[in-house]
């Protein structure tokens, strides 16, 4: 049985991990609830116990998940909030009140966990290991309400044994297609499978295909839809103020309740629908038994945090660091990059997976980079090789780049290449991102320990 945080690492390390496995090999295991359910039972269920919003899509899950969470907890509530993958620490994927599980603790219900394990005819995967853990934590930590993070698709993910109060359907667009599908339908009809029965499912404009997929799915178990900018009212614009600097103000409007010209906590014209579809979560959620003030919520709302989501992560030169990993998410990053940040040249570095959409990628990347260095996530045994990257981005642009066989040589290249006014920006991978925040918070301490030695 693993002991303390490090002997649950390990344990967790030597399980099967979907994330970083290549997707040829998925057959070996197939994505059955029967198992999840198994595991949990053995652990006595501890779901049950838990209030849940489920949210599924395939951009904007982790914004919602974090502005939803942080304006419960604005109202007052214990919320515990379960998301992936992570940036640098295994454990930011399970927080309650807004602060990631402790080493104590995270060694204890994944013990747990292991223990269960023992009793059931399979190995569970580091996925529904995780999950499982988390169930047991807000159990244990009797939150009040979990906002729970589909890990793929929706219909047959380990987190879809709950009865949530409520879920929540992000932007849909093409992504994991050897797995999900490789239509807006197919893609649509595994996300859909979060809905149930009595539970309102919110979401935002969908294409047409999809949100058709969604309505039938809506009929077919009995829940109630309602979709943001048509059940929901919905305006946004953008505007520059002197003391917010370049923005998005949006309008929400249900019933008699109005959220007015609230400013969107993250630049962008997706986090601003991202936005407003989180307000008319939370306003559903005031409706029922999580009654709370209005004030504190949207107090709450301004202060969210979006790690991982262009997050500067040093300060100079500037780096800033995204997981978009698809072509949605990252031509919406590079348009909220102009909209919002004043530079002179754009540098992009970029790793992302071998199974994306890595044309459509690269040809989103190039309206708004300057020059590109192409590399690969060492944590990531999917992450494409930047020689192909970089051969199938000189078919689509003839802007300037060059390979670096890892991410801190690509990191000191791109920073020998910048000006004052110049900015770096770590795209196409969550994993990417995640190394590059932790090798430079590693190399600034590194510098402030020799500077200042004790």
């Amino acid at each position: 049985m693993p002991k303390g945080f490090q002997g649950a690492k390990r344990w967790l390390n030597q399980l099967v991990d979907f994330e970083k496995t290549r997707l040829r090999r998925f057959s070996a295991i197939e994505m059955k609830l029967e198992r999840m359910q198994k595991l949990m039972k053995a652990l006595g269920n501890p779901q049950n116990s838990v209030r849940c919003v489920h949210v599924a899509g395939t951009n904007g899950k982790g914004s919602v998940s974090h502005m939803v969470d942080t304006m419960m907890r604005g109202i007052g509530y214990t919320v515990g909030r379960y998301t992936s993958p992570h940036l640098t620490d295994v454990r930011e994927r399970i927080s309650v009140g807004g602060v990631e599980i402790d080493k104590t603790a995270f060694g204890e219900v994944i013990t747990k966990v292991a223990e269960a394990a023992k009793s059931v005819d399979f190995e569970p995967t580091f996925f529904e290991a995780m999950t499982a853990a988390t169930f047991v934590h807000f159990e244990s930590e009797a939150v009040d309400l979990a906002v729970i993070e589909v890990g793929m698709g929706g219909r047959l993910d380990c987190t879809n044994i709950i009865e949530p109060v409520l879920t929540i359907i992000t932007k849909l667009d093409i992504d994991h297609a050897p797995i999900l599908g490789n239509s807006l339908e197919k893609i649509a009809a595994e996300k859909a499978g979060i809905m149930k029965s009595g539970a309102p499912c919110f979401t935002l404009q969908q294409e047409p295909e999809a949100l058709e997929v969604l309505e039938n799915k809506a009929k077919e178990v009995g829940c109630d839809l309602f979709v943001l900018g048509r059940e929901i009212e919905f305006s946004r614009r953008f505007g520059t103020e002197d003391d917010k600097g370049a923005h998005c103000r949006i309008c929400v409007i249900r019933d008699d309740r109005q959220y007015m010209h609230i400013p969107a906590p993250a630049p962008g014209e997706h986090q601003a629908i991202n936005t407003g579809l989180a307000i008319a979560v939370v306003d559903e959620l005031r409706q029922s038994e999580f009654k709370g003030d209005e004030q504190g919520m949207l107090e709450a709302l301004a202060k969210t945090d979006f790690p991982g989501r262009m997050e500067l992560i040093h300060p100079a030169p500037r780096i800033i660091g995204d997981g978009a990993h698809n072509p949605s998410a990252v031509g919406a990053f590079i348009r909220s990059i102009g909209g919002h940040i004043p530079f002179d040249s754009m540098v992009c570095v970029i790793g992302c997976c071998e199974d994306k959409d890595i044309d459509g990628i690269l040809t989103e990347a190039s309206r708004g980079g300057d020059k590109f260095f192409f590399t690969q996530a060492k944590s990531n045994p999917r992450a494409a090789d930047p020689r192909d990257l970089q051969r199938r981005f000189q078919e689509v642009s003839g802007k300037m780049s060059q390979v670096a066989d890892d991410l801190p040589t690509a990191l000191l290249e791109a920073s020998k290449s910048v000006g004052r006014d110049d900015i770096i920006c770590v795209i196409g991978s969550y994993y990417l991102a995640g190394e590059a925040k932790q090798w430079l918070a590693e190399r600034r301490a590194a510098k402030e320990a020799a500077t200042n030695p004790s």
